[in-house]
């Protein structure tokens, strides 16, 4: 590596400088103190896990996301963590070992193998909230109202949330007469909304059974809340289960109707995480983005992997994003400039402002910068016998 070039870091991998790491860091602490009053309580996991535990349960999706290495003291394979989630799941099964609803948070840098889109960070920070131990549609509504409230904490304004639910088409494909590698090709194409497409595979499959045929109003049934009633409609004759899931769905959008700044979509055919969700699934967007800036949803088969099966939803969403969706936030910091003077008075004021929480810089010996030059907007200045802050 040439002296050129040996500072580069990898691609998707980014450090981050004064101001936004402080901005950064303030919002992760405001973020977490809002969480925690919502009884949430916070969790550090490790960065590096055995793989198989790391793992667990989650999918080929996050293999794939995952970096691995060998551990040298013990010859086994180890992983970086390329999702949370599952660490804390595995926290609430294995070593909490409550009976009672658990409520956990966590914070934390996670590493990706590939970004998820051209340009995008490969080394999020993760922030997270997860309820274990209660299987009704009271903890989604729980979870995505706390989710909401994060993002308007943090300032993020007239947000989309799209819900969907993973039960529809498991419980519909597997009532229907499509086999294991049919129920593949429909999953990828009801992902894509190819409803001609589909039309074709049946057509060549000879599929004619009213289970399957529903799989094809999954592509339409997507937009507001009245869609719910179509839905409803549709798959009454058809299947309770899928009944019940809709009226889940009924009751969310029905929990959200005093939120401000928020739209509501429905997608029936909403198959993100479907290896991993077993049920109501729900993420956040933004006008201009194309990805969503929170995921969430239920996830209730992960604890099993851990000997402890427990109902469990939740939500992620990575800060960094949130930090970038402020950028049009003043981003100036204020800071007083102190002159290099041997004064008693000035050091006891410097010390006061501090402890006030203002950011005082003082001038080194010898130095020729000044204040504007250093960042600050204001200065200590003797005034008589006393030190005054003043404007520059």
């Amino acid at each position: 590596m040439t002296i050129t070039n040996r500072w580069l870091l990898p691609e998707g991998v980014e450090e981050i400088l004064p101001p936004k790491a402080m901005q950064l860091e303030k919002l992760c602490r405001s973020a977490i103190d809002l969480i925690s009053t919502w009884g949430y309580e916070f969790v550090i996991p490790p960065m590096i896990e055995y793989l198989e535990s790391l793992l667990t349960g989650t999918g080929e999706d996050l293999d794939l996301q995952t970096f691995k290495l060998t551990d040298q003291l013990s010859g086994r394979l180890m992983g970086i963590r390329a999702d949370i989630t599952p660490q804390v799941a595995r926290i609430d099964a294995h070593l909490l070992n409550q009976d009672t609803p658990t409520r956990l948070c966590y914070l934390g840098s996670v590493l990706h193998t590939r970004p998820g889109k051209s340009g995008e960070t490969r080394s999020p920070l993760q922030l997270g909230a997860e309820l274990y131990g209660h299987a009704g549609v009271a903890s989604d509504i729980e979870v995505v109202k706390l989710m909401l409230a994060t993002l308007k904490h943090v300032n993020i304004k007239n947000i989309y949330i799209d819900l969907g639910h993973s039960g529809v088409f498991r419980t519909l494909s597997a009532d229907s007469s499509l086999n294991e590698g049919q129920k593949i090709q429909v999953f990828d194409v009801l992902q894509r909304k190819a409803r001609d497409e589909l039309k074709d595979l049946f057509k060549d499959w000879n599929i004619t059974d009213a289970n399957s045929n529903t799989l094809l109003e999954l592509i339409d049934l997507h937009g507001d809340t009245s869609v719910l009633t179509e839905a409803k409609k549709c798959f009454r004759k058809i299947s309770p289960d899928v009944i019940q899931y809709i009226d889940e769905l009924t009751a969310l959008t029905e929990s959200l109707k005093s939120e401000s700044d928020i739209s509501i979509n429905i997608d029936m055919a909403e198959l993100r995480g479907y290896h991993y969700h077993t049920g109501m699934v729900y993420t956040a967007f933004v006008a201009g983005e194309g990805e969503g800036i929170a995921f969430g949803g239920r996830y209730d088969d992960i604890g099993s992997a851990f000997g402890r099966a427990r109902p469990a939803t939740g939500f992620s969403t990575d800060v960094k994003s949130l930090l970038k969706l402020q950028e049009n936030n003043d981003n100036s910091t204020s800071r007083i400039f102190a002159p290099d003077i041997s004064d008693e008075l000035l050091q006891q004021k410097i010390k006061s402002l501090r402890e006030a929480g203002e950011i005082v810089v003082q001038e080194l010996e010898g130095q020729t910068s000044t204040a504007r030059e250093m960042g600050c907007d204001r200065l200590l200045e003797k005034d008589k016998d006393e030190w005054t802050v003043k404007k520059i």
